[in-house]
């Protein structure tokens, strides 16, 4: 009959999703201690197999479309890395990790990484300081840090009943280098006519902006159309901080073509910000601050030895769930 045929059709996705092993998500606002603040990153904790169970890289670009939030990132479990010497209580966990926004898989991500830290660290690995993951952008490695930065009034809350502690990114320097001559005059437009300083752009495309303060990086008017226009990921806008605000720099990330207007907190653009400023006013340790309408801080290291930026910032679970198709 017309009824039962219905019922199968509308049944069968049902017993389908039933077959699949549900995964467990969080959503973790990160460079933030207080929830609805920071860039917020779905984490999706993954057994050997689910992603293709579920139709593999279309099922996650999928599911971070669903999301729609700056990053979804997967993490699925790998092999420990050795320990010294072969000791084995030495070993380090290690999770493969990928991150997609909401049109594209990316190949690096600050955010997302330090959210699925945040995640391991106060669920799957209680007792762990140290974490490890395979990227698209090689070993990446995460460790609990204790002690939070007071950036909020003591009657906001912190997030829940999680511990408080910082997670230290240990990411590679992305150099800024000159920017083509014919990709100047675009910038104006892409910026409401804001007081430029001066144009580079990072070795992997983006063009880095620089104004004349941190108050004109706020107060900026980014023409979103215009910027589309420009190459690379998007447009990273920086100025130094306001005398007496407690930081060295502010900045922000447009980037319309990843499928966000604008990254609330972009980490990996502070392993291009870093080096830069530490060219700049000649301190190696930083305190940078994202002016965007979220706004989040990052604490900052430049290694220049090793080409290495440590990136240090908190985060705070706002929602957890279950993953059923």
């Amino acid at each position: 009959s017309l009824s039962l045929s219905l019922s199968t059709v509308v049944a069968a996705p049902s017993r389908q999703a039933a077959m699949k092993r549900r995964v467990n998500y969080a959503v973790i606002d990160a460079f933030t201690g207080v929830p609805f603040k920071g860039n917020p990153a779905a984490v999706c904790l993954l057994e050997v197999g689910d992603a293709a169970a579920r139709g593999g890289d279309s099922w996650m670009k999928s599911l971070a479309a669903e999301f729609n939030i700056s990053e979804t990132c997967f993490l699925t479990p790998a092999p420990p890395s050795q320990g010294s010497e072969g000791d084995a209580a030495a070993a380090v966990p290690r999770f493969h990790l990928r991150w997609f926004t909401p049109v594209e898989e990316v190949d690096l991500c600050g955010h997302a990484t330090l959210a699925a830290a945040h995640f391991l660290f106060t669920s799957s690995l209680p007792n762990s300081t140290e974490v490890e993951f395979i990227t698209k952008s090689g070993i990446l490695t995460a460790k609990k840090v204790s002690g939070i930065w007071q950036m909020h009034s003591s009657n906001v809350p912190h997030g829940g009943n999680e511990e408080q502690f910082s997670v230290e990114l240990d990411f590679p320097v992305i150099s800024v280098v000159e920017c083509d001559s014919v990709e100047v005059p675009l910038i104006p437009e892409t910026l409401h006519d804001a007081s430029i300083v001066d144009v580079k752009k990072t070795v992997d495309g983006d063009l880095v902006v620089v104004l004349a303060s941190g108050k004109d990086v706020t107060n900026i008017r980014p023409q979103f159309d215009e910027i589309r226009k420009c190459t690379g990921r998007g447009v990273i806008v920086t100025g130094p901080a306001p005398d007496g605000s407690g930081f060295d720099f502010f900045s922000r990330f447009f980037c319309p073509k990843l499928g966000i207007n604008e990254d609330p907190v972009c980490g990996s653009a502070h392993c291009a910000l870093a080096p830069y400023w530490r060219r700049k006013i000649g301190k190696s340790h930083l305190v940078a601050y994202m002016a965007s309408p979220r706004g989040g801080r990052l604490d900052l290291l430049v290694e220049e030895e090793t080409q290495r930026v440590k990136i240090r910032g908190e985060a705070v679970t706002v929602m957890v769930g279950t993953l059923l198709a």
